[in-house]
């Protein structure tokens, strides 16, 4: 199985790449961004990856999920996704974890465990503590804000917490850890591109009033979170 990572080894060198297969991360929420960044990671040689989500596949998944698709309606996020990632690469040392990450199920998670975690939770009360949690941890935490009601992905960049603007979902997360008195620094993947919201009339669609958005978006979210990762296991 070494051959499906020649090209990247040619990219990166054999110490680097062997750095990364004895990395170990933690991805809370496979949706939008989560799911292509745990794709981006299991494709570049990461040795053990943990995805966390409590959700199944719905249709409104499809146009921006990765592991969503017609045939996987229903079926659970974190089981479909792995067993695409092992596919991929069979060697992954892979575990998924149907739970919601909340106050209540924190201490099912020793994030000692792992070098990397991940922050693409949508939930902002669950963001904040899993923030503060991560950041009581030895792992080097990653967050991503609000990918949704954006179209440009030049407008996407990175900055320590306290250096993120224009972002509605940020500014919520800094209000809240500053009410906890939390003032560590960590990077965050966020966009200050706004637009306007475009409601549309389904009496099927029982997700309430949610903002719109798209796959080159939450995707690049997903590959910006995996490439910090990446970039720090071996120091571009």
């Amino acid at each position: 199985m070494r051959k499906i990572f020649n090209r990247l080894i040619r990219l990166t060198g054999e110490p680097a790449f062997k750095k990364l297969q004895c990395t170990s991360v933690i991805i809370f929420g496979v949706g939008g961004v989560g799911s292509w960044c745990a794709e981006a990671l299991a494709r570049s040689g990461i040795g053990s990856l943990t995805i966390v989500d409590s959700d199944i596949v719905c249709e409104t998944n499809i146009n921006r999920q990765l592991q969503a698709t017609t045939s996987s309606i229903g079926e659970v996020k974190v089981d479909v996704l792995k067993a695409r990632l092992l596919d991929i690469n069979p060697n992954i040392n892979i575990n998924a974890i149907r739970m919601i990450y909340s106050s209540e199920t924190k201490d099912n998670f020793d994030l000692n465990q792992f070098d990397y975690i991940i922050d693409a939770i949508d939930s902002i009360d669950s963001k904040v503590e899993l923030i503060i949690h991560a950041l009581s941890s030895s792992g080097t935490l990653f967050s991503s804000f609000g990918a949704a009601s954006k179209m440009d992905p030049s407008r996407i960049v990175v900055k320590q917490i306290w250096k993120t603007y224009g972002c509605p979902l940020g500014r919520s997360v800094r209000n809240k850890l500053k009410k906890r008195r939390i003032n560590d620094k960590f990077l965050c993947v966020f966009s200050d591109e706004v637009l306007p919201r475009f409601e549309i009339d389904d009496p099927n669609d029982g997700e309430g009033i949610i903002n719109g958005s798209i796959t080159h978006i939450t995707g690049s979210f997903g590959f910006r979170l995996a490439s910090l990762v990446i970039e720090d296991v071996i120091k571009i």
